[in-house]
């Protein structure tokens, strides 16, 4: 039989290339599209690429390849759920998912021939590659320019049953919190979506299809995915703004019958614990006793925080693991009661800050061990870094910017420095975690993600660097190390082998 996969058209070999298709190249381009949202169908393969909606995934896809085969466009099967739709709820979806597309095919819905909304034959296609045009030589948004996105769809023959991991992962996304940019929109929001989607396939060989939808609402967002979900072996939630996003999160996984992940919590979360398990091996100190002072309290920051306390009361034999936790946002320190705590910043002042604290950044890092930074550039000083703990640990991954680079971390006393950029050592990007995450719990046929498969991978993240490989400029492996995406799926699967 022929299926669809979702291919990048620059294959990310090293971390100059991975810099470009993802962080922090890419915010190039989103920026460039949310100054003028016309630039989309430049920068993006919009102008290429329509959904073939219909009420059964099959007759998509059938037309999909057709639509491929016979004009070269980049098809996208989706099914609808046709039982359970509402009065004028197809259009609904459809204007909320054009985003993605020049346009959507609703013939096999209507019952007509294929029409009205585009003209097939004159959509882009592309430009003419040179094999041997360097991408590395290239500026992230000329980049895109040139190629017209960095995905697109091949037709390809299998030979087997079809299972659901053929269907491609959906990577969601409002627009609402892009990298460090904050709330730019869908359009602009698709070049990262594009990049995710890269990385899905060529470092965990998983499809995933960018699907950046138009409302912020988060209970629109829950429907839409939910009646599209027959279409997707997973949902990879991104960029969307908290709390909004644990709403949707947590909505989702109750409704749906596949995994549902917010990268953005969970993946940086994973990469976190696995980073800082090798680094304070490095500088002698323990998880468990170590003081921890967060500069974010955002989705990102309150996974991230969680993890580490659920990974410290498994090393403490239950001992509360938010004692000598901190954190931070733009208000000050979180503390129970502060009158600008939203449901969820006060459910994490319930499990954290046990001293009361209620200065400023400044003055809770003092003495500090460890700093994770997930907000925004600039934030930590290198005045700040001298008053923190001997042997510090810092971890600034706002993205595209840090909240301090990682030599002037170093320079102002720091151990350990680690960014989220692929230019400087230590890369702590999600980008280590959902592809081989995907591809283990797609291929064990897990329905949920919970806390137990987070430790486990990364616990095999950290594993990869060796006892006699760690030092202060290697804690966590290379995105593009063949073992991770290998060790993190491996280690799930084995996981699930042993679950009832």
């Amino acid at each position: 039989m022929k299926i669809i996969e979702i291919v990048s058209k620059v294959k990310v070999e090293n971390k100059k290339l991975l810099a470009l298709v993802y962080t922090p190249g890419v915010a190039k381009s989103s920026t460039a599209i949310y100054e003028d949202y016309d630039k989309v169908f430049d920068l993006t393969n919009r102008s290429n690429s329509i959904a073939v909606l219909s009420f059964d995934y099959f007759e998509s896809l059938k037309r999909a390849i057709y639509l491929k085969e016979t004009y070269g466009v980049d098809a996208y099967p989706l099914a609808i759920k046709q039982n359970e739709l509402r009065d004028g709820e197809i259009d609904f979806v459809v204007e909320n998912i054009m985003p993605n597309f020049i346009g959507v095919d609703r013939a096999l819905i209507e019952g007509k021939a294929y029409d009205s909304a585009f003209d097939i034959p004159k959509m882009s296609k592309g430009c003419l590659l040179s094999s041997d045009m360097k991408f590395e030589n290239f500026e992230p948004v000329e980049l895109r320019r040139i190629l017209g996105g960095v995905i697109e769809t091949r037709v390809v023959e299998y030979q087997g049953m079809f299972s659901n991991s053929m269907k491609p992962v959906a990577i969601v996304s409002d627009g609402s919190a892009v990298l460090g940019l904050g709330n730019i929109g869908a359009e602009a929001g698709l070049p990262v979506m594009e990049g995710k989607a890269v990385l899905f396939k060529d470092l965990g060989g998983v499809n995933a299809m960018p699907l950046c939808l138009k409302t912020q609402v988060p209970s629109e967002i829950e429907r839409i995915v939910y009646l599209l979900s027959d279409s997707f072996s997973g949902i990879n939630l991104e960029d969307i703004s908290a709390p909004r996003c644990f709403e949707v999160e947590q909505n989702l996984i109750e409704k749906l019958n596949i995994p549902v992940f917010h990268d953005d919590q969970h993946g940086t979360a994973i990469v976190v614990l696995a980073g800082l398990l090798n680094a304070l091996k490095v500088v002698g100190k323990e998880l468990d006793k170590v003081r921890i002072v967060f500069s974010g309290a955002g989705a990102a920051g309150q996974a991230i925080a969680r993890l580490l306390i659920k990974m410290r009361e498994c090393l403490s034999n239950g001992k509360s693991g938010g004692d000598g936790i901190l954190m931070f946002d733009k208000f000050g320190a979180v503390y129970k009661g502060r009158k600008e705590n939203d449901s969820s910043l006060e459910k994490m002042a319930e499990i954290t800050n046990f001293e009361g604290f209620r200065g400023a950044l400044k003055e809770g890092i003092r003495g500090a061990d460890v700093f994770i930074g997930v907000s925004t550039k600039g934030l930590l000083t290198q005045e700040m870094v001298k008053t923190m703990a001997e042997n510090a640990v810092i971890f600034a991954i706002a993205n595209p910017e840090p909240e301090i680079l990682p030599n002037l971390a170093l320079e102002a006393g720091a151990k350990i420095a680690a960014s989220g950029r692929s230019d400087f050592n230590n890369q702590i990007n999600n980008s280590l975690v959902f592809p081989g995450l995907f591809k283990g719990v797609l291929g064990s046929g897990l329905k949920k993600i919970d806390n137990k498969v987070k430790i486990e991978a990364a616990l095999a993240l950290a594993e990869i660097v060796q006892a006699d490989e760690l030092d202060e400029n290697y804690i966590i492996p290379d995105a593009l190390d063949a073992r991770v995406a290998k060790n993190i799926s491996a280690c799930i699967m084995k996981m699930s082998e042993k679950m009832p």
